[in-house]
């Protein structure tokens, strides 16, 4: 995608990330090798085959991997020193909740992300409950999130984000524990929020209409463009391979 209409279309406010020749090992396995990128549009889908390097590169992003090589930076410093300065500027929501939840009860794992601020647990309390409250999910806030099912845990770690408020959110694969009503909310709140946002998913609905996608394959960026070309791509190439098998 051509630099001027990434930077043309982006607000103020969207951070921009950038990956410079990165190289990630994990054991003897290489995930990438010279990886270059640009992010800094609103809304980014990542999409591509299990094992393409989705999480791998969202946990690069938030500072959770570190590069072998190359340099991981978000409005042009270098991540770990941006996170130094200013902590809790990129969130990212797990594919496992329960990778994510650490309190036992609702409102205090919303609550959580609101402490770094300096308020107090009571007012992060408060807070947590009213947020709970204008969703219509009141009486969640003192339940066990171990009680909880997929999806349910899936939503508590989406709103652990959205009260955390980092400027740019990784959500990788967010829809897949939700129901339908799940998914169209989130879908929702996505369209809606005001910070940058990229998303990891297999449902290529979600992502189809983003004006930039990511099709990752093996470590290497197979297309970058308009979410409805290359989810086209990504989906004919399935067909392709499938058909093979025959």
């Amino acid at each position: 995608m051509p630099e001027s209409s990434r930077t043309a279309d982006r607000p103020a406010s969207t951070a921009s990330l950038r990956v410079e020749a990165v190289r990630l090992r994990r054991g003897i396995t290489t995930v990438f090798d010279g990886l270059d990128l640009r992010l800094d549009e609103p809304r980014v889908g990542l999409i591509g085959d299990n094992g393409a390097g989705k999480t791998s590169l969202f946990r690069l992003l938030c500072g959770l991997d570190a590069p072998e090589a190359g340099r991981v930076l978000l409005d042009g410093t270098e991540l770990h020193e941006a996170r130094a300065q200013r902590p809790g500027q990129v969130g990212l929501m797990f594919q496992n909740p329960d990778d994510q939840i650490i309190f036992p009860t609702v409102e205090e794992e919303l609550a959580l992300g609101l402490r770094p601020s300096g308020i107090s647990r009571r007012e992060a309390t408060e807070r947590a409950r009213a947020l709970l409250a204008s969703r219509g999910l009141a009486d969640w806030a003192p339940r066990a999130v171990a009680g909880l099912s997929q999806g349910q845990r899936q939503q508590v770690c989406w709103l652990a984000l959205l009260i955390a408020a980092p400027r740019v959110l990784l959500l990788d694969e967010p829809f897949a524990s939700l129901d339908l009503p799940g998914q169209a909310r989130l879908a929702r709140d996505i369209a809606a929020a005001e910070q940058q946002m990229l998303v990891s998913t297999h449902v290529l609905d979600h992502v189809r209409s983003f004006g930039r996608v990511l099709w990752l394959e093996r470590g290497q960026v197979r297309a970058d463009g308009p979410g409805h070309a290359v989810c086209a791509a990504y989906e004919a190439d399935v067909a392709r391979r499938l058909q093979a098998q025959d």
